[in-house]
C-alpha cells in the first residue's frame, strides 16, 4: 500500500469526524493509517526536506481543504468537527471530491483577483488544477526532487567530460570529504598511472598508515557495465597490496554478477561498489564542487507555544 494522496484521505477523514465529533487532527493519524493498511514504516516516512511526516501532513491538508469547502469546522486550534453541510457528501466520495476541488478553484481564483488588485501581499498556498492531487508540501518536494535529479545527471555528464586521471583525483577528494582519512594530512593519494597494480588511489585511515582503503576507478560510458571479472581482478590487486578494504567506483553500472560476487566475499576482504548515479549523489550530498544556489526557509506554528495560551 502506498501512502494515499490528500484527496484520497478526504472522504475517510470527513466520515471519521462525522462519527466521532471534535477531534484533534493528530488523533486522526492512527485510525486513518489502519483504514489504509499502512505499515509503521509508511506511517513514519518523513519528507526529504525534514518538514514532518508525509501521511500526517496529507491529513492536515485534507482537513484544510474540507474546512475551505465549509464541510468541517474548527472549534479550536488543530481541532476539527464535521459541519452540517457534510451530511450531503458522506456517502458519495466522487461528489465530495468534485465539490472540494470546485471550492478550492474558487478560492484560488478569488485570491488571484485580490493579488492583482493589490489587496493581499502574498500568495495563498493553493494548488493548481494540474496538480490537484498534491498538497503544497508534495509539490515543493516534487520540484526539489526534479531539480536534484537533473543536477545529478549534469554531475555525471561533467565527470564523463574529464580525463580518467581527473576522475581518480575527484574520487580521492570525495572520500576525504566523506570522512575517510579523518584529519590526517594528505591522507588520500592517487597512484602513478604507469605502475598502479590495479589500484588507482589509496586512503590512509590512521597517522602511521597501518589501515588503508584502496580504490579502483573505471571511467566508462553510461551504457557500459562492470562485470564480475573486473571485481575479481580488483580483489586480486587488494591481495597483492595486502589490503582487505576496497572501493570500486565506476561512472557506468555494475552487472548483477559483479554485485553478487562483492556480496559473497567471505569477510576477510570487503569491497564496496559505487556506480555512476551513486557517485553523483555523494558528490551532491557532500557538496564537492557544488554551490548552494538557493535556500528556502519554511516555518510552521510552534504547537507547544500556542497551546499554552488560553482559547477564547
Amino acid at each position: 500500500m502506498t501512502i494515499p494522496k490528500y484527496d484520497e484521505i478526504i472522504p475517510h477523514a470527513l466520515r471519521y469526524l462525522a462519527e466521532h465529533g471534535e477531534t484533534r487532527y493528530r488523533d486522526l493519524e492512527q485510525p486513518l493509517a489502519e483504514h489504509f493498511g499502512l505499515t509503521q514504516e509508511e506511517l513514519d516516512k518523513p519528507y526529504a526536506s525534514g518538514n514532518g511526516t508525509v501521511f500526517l501532513d496529507r491529513i492536515s491538508w485534507a482537513l484544510s481543504y474540507l474546512n475551505m469547502a465549509n464541510l468541517v469546522e474548527k472549534p479550536g486550534r488543530g481541532i476539527y468537527k464535521a459541519a452540517p453541510a457534510a451530511e450531503s457528501y458522506l456517502e458519495d466520495d466522487m461528489a465530495l471530491r468534485t465539490f472540494v476541488r470546485q471550492k478550492a478553484a474558487e478560492h484560488t481564483a478569488r485570491k488571484q483577483r485580490e493579488r492583482e488588485q493589490g489587496e493581499v501581499s502574498d500568495a495563498s498556498p493553493m494548488l493548481t488544477e494540474s496538480a490537484e492531487h498534491l498538497t503544497p508540501q508534495d509539490t515543493l518536494n516534487a520540484a526539489f526532487d526534479a531539480i536534484r535529479t537533473e543536477t545529478l545527471e549534469n554531475i555525471l555528464d561533467t565527470i564523463l567530460s574529464k580525463s580518467p586521471y581527473e576522475l581518480e583525483k575527484l574520487v580521492v577528494k570525495l572520500l576525504g570529504r566523506m570522512g575517510y582519512g579523518g584529519q590526517i594530512k594528505d591522507s588520500g593519494q592517487v597512484t602513478q598511472a604507469s605502475n598502479d597494480g590495479g589500484i588507482d588511489g589509496i586512503i590512509k585511515e590512521d597517522v602511521l598508515g597501518f589501515g588503508r582503503v584502496h580504490i579502483q576507478v573505471k571511467r566508462y560510458a553510461r551504457d557500459n557495465s562492470v562485470g564480475r571479472e573486473d571485481i575479481q581482478g580488483f580483489v586480486g590487486a587488494l591481495a597483492v597490496a595486502q589490503s582487505n578494504k576496497g572501493v570500486f567506483i565506476t561512472t557506468s553500472r555494475f552487472t548483477s554478477g559483479a554485485k553478487e560476487y562483492a556480496r559473497s566475499l567471505n569477510g576477510s576482504t570487503h569491497v564496496v561498489l559505487i556506480d555512476g548515479m551513486e557517485l553523483a549523489r555523494h558528490i551532491y550530498d557532500y557538496g564537492l564542487g557544488m554551490q548552494v544556489e538557493q535556500v528556502i526557509e519554511l516555518k510552521k506554528l510552534d504547537a507547544d507555544f500556542w497551546d499554552e495560551m488560553k482559547d477564547a
